[in-house]
């Protein structure tokens, strides 16, 4: 059994680590408590509270799982040791919408991390996709929901 590598930043990687220790140190004592206060009402059969806390308990459980496993499998690479103009993962780039002529900025990065709303932009998505292997001026075709896209890439760069 093969464990597959999933590229990561590593601020990315933080994120995660910040996620994990809180659901260990604050979140899972805090629903320990909420059971054994529960408990302690009496009848558990019909104890809403305990059933809604032993709930609480199995997802933060299984986030801890989720996290745990992202983590180990994550293979950090660090955005400000990478220089050039052309686009790889970790890259922050500056395209301008060829048809709206509206400027967008997106940084490409793994799967867990991406957020389109703050820029963040998946390397599995089409958009990255299309991004990939291309330079400061060259055009990048994207196919969208809405229909063909073309972007030209203004900037390419690297920072945290």
């Amino acid at each position: 059994m093969s464990v597959d590598k999933v590229p990561m930043t590593v601020n990315g990687h933080a994120e995660l680590e910040e996620e994990l220790q809180n659901r260990k140190s604050v979140e899972r004592p805090r629903i320990i408590q909420a059971i054994a206060e529960a408990r302690a009402h009496g009848d558990l059969s019909e104890n809403a509270e305990y059933h809604a806390a032993k709930e609480a308990q199995g997802l933060n459980e299984a986030r801890i799982t989720d996290l745990e496993d992202k983590i180990s499998r994550a293979e950090v690479i660090d955005v400000t040791k990478l220089s050039g103009d052309r686009i790889v993962f970790g890259a922050m780039v500056d395209l301008v919408d060829e048809d709206t002529e509206e400027e967008v900025t997106y940084r490409i990065v793994g799967e867990y991390e991406a957020d389109v709303k703050s820029g963040k932009v998946s390397i599995t998505s089409p958009i990255a996709r299309a991004l990939i292997g291309k330079s400061i001026g060259d055009v990048a075709e994207v196919k969208t929901p809405s229909g063909q896209k073309s972007y030209e890439i203004l900037e390419v760069h690297f920072k945290e």
